[in-house]
């Protein structure tokens, strides 16, 4: 009996919940917000980010190499100028997307010693918060341990400029916390692994304390510190249109509170369509390893991306992680860099076989993608791509892809939700057609 209604309930799911793909074309839906040629809908206007990857030149959509802007400034510029001086430069990333402008030393070392002074967690929250309800996904936790916040804080409801950028600052700071105790009671409570839980050194970066706390002995090069500083930089923005970032300027303009829209951010980030592909790559790439016997011969590689494109390998979903973006075409920016000092690391070592397979898999796809789908298409790798194998040469483990990710991203959140406050003025509610046909109700006793 049992069985029968879940049966039941499962095809009344599936039933009363699909609509007519016609309809969306009659009545001119755009799915998605997306236009009928894949670019976004303009809903909004930023000084935050702007993500460059094409032009429309006589109504026709041009592709060209992606760019990263960050306030007016080159992501590029910004990175090399760090490598130049040998210094980290998250911390000067995430001020010049909160107060939008380059802070000169001064400024950067006051705001790295307030980002030092917000890093320790409340009192009793690793206890109440994290340690008393582990959970198997790290990105769960995180989005609960910042709404949690707000019982941890003095008038939450607060709403003043002065009250967002002390929250913004607080979360920011506390959040590799949060992410690396997640990880450690996960160890023990789901792998029966020891759990490590060393106190936080004065004067580093976030990078720095990130690899620092969630090695068991501590040790890091500064090689693999500024490396991970990189990868932090590149993700910390991403433009208002990123569905991560979306979510958190709907929520903003409801007038809700800051760590709700945080929240809803890291939940949004999770999704295997969004920030969570990093972590699809990283399963594709394992199933790749074990069905292609030659890592090394393209046309081996291609047959078995052919497979994956036709739903009959991986997880059948036909998508090829990894390759391809909403807006970048050419190349992505940020995949670029990661993949050069990928590369740079992984020479003469173990890893070397497994970037030149990514490599094969960035040359292959558009080729395979042509042979299966009759289309010629322009795609590139995106910032997934190399992510997971840099992770992995930096001995992070798989569990905190994503989570590192909206560790670096909350910089870019907190950004647009300064500007949807003080300039969106008004709830987002975009309009939805209703298609259903009116009925006569039934009272229960006339009912089959």
């Amino acid at each position: 009996m049992a069985k029968a209604a879940r049966d039941m309930l499962y095809k009344e799911f599936i039933e009363n919940n699909t609509i007519n793909p016609k309809l969306y074309d009659r009545y001119e839906v755009k799915r998605g917000l997306r236009n009928y040629d894949g670019t976004g809908v303009m809903a909004g206007l930023t000084n935050i980010c702007n993500v460059h990857g094409y032009i429309i030149s006589d109504g026709e959509r041009q592709p060209i190499e992606g760019e990263l802007i960050f306030r007016g400034y080159n992501i590029k510029d910004i990175i090399s100028n760090c490598i130049n001086e040998d210094r980290f430069g998250y911390e000067e990333t995430v001020y010049l997307l909160l107060m939008g402008a380059l802070p000169n030393k001064t400024e950067l070392e006051s705001f790295k010693e307030i980002l030092a002074e917000n890093r320790q967690l409340p009192e009793g929250f690793f206890e109440d918060m994290i340690l008393k309800a582990p959970s198997i996904n790290i990105m769960n936790k995180l989005s609960r341990s910042v709404l949690s916040m707000y019982s941890y804080v003095d008038n939450p409801e607060n709403g003043s400029p002065e009250y967002e950028m002390a929250t913004a600052v607080s979360i920011i700071a506390k959040l590799p916390a949060m992410m690396i105790d997640s990880y450690q009671v996960k160890r023990r409570y789901f792998n029966n692994e020891t759990m490590y839980m060393h106190p936080h050194i004065p004067g580093q970066s976030t990078a720095e304390m990130i690899l620092s706390t969630l090695r068991s002995d501590r040790s890091y090069t500064q090689q693999e510190a500024k490396l991970l500083d990189l990868f932090l930089m590149l993700h910390a923005e991403h433009g208002g249109g990123n569905n991560s970032t979306f979510a958190c300027r709907v929520l903003t303009s409801s007038g809700t509170d800051p760590f709700s829209s945080y929240s809803a951010a890291i939940g949004s980030l999770k999704g295997p369509k969004h920030g969570g592909a990093n972590q699809k790559v990283v399963e594709m790439q394992h199933c790749i390893q074990r069905n292609v016997s030659n890592w090394d011969d393209e046309e081996e590689v291609t047959e078995f991306l052919k497979k994956i494109l036709r739903k009959e390998e991986n997880d059948h979903s036909g998508l090829i992680y990894g390759m391809g973006h909403a807006v970048y075409t050419l190349s992505d920016p940020r995949a670029v860099i990661l993949k050069e000092n990928a590369k740079k690391l992984a020479a003469g070592t173990e890893f070397e076989k497994e970037f030149n397979l990514l490599e094969i898999i960035e040359r292959a796809t558009p080729k395979a993608f042509e042979e299966v789908k009759g289309d010629a298409k322009i795609v590139c790798a995106n910032v997934d791509m190399y992510s997971g194998l840099v992770y992995k040469m930096l001995g992070i483990p798989e569990e905190l892809v994503t989570p590192l990710f909206a560790v670096s991203r909350m910089a870019g959140w907190c950004a647009h939700r300064f500007e949807e406050i003080v300039t969106g003025k008004r709830i987002i509610r975009p309009a939805y057609k209703s298609v259903s046909k009116s009925k006569v109700y039934v009272p229960m006793s006339e009912r089959e």
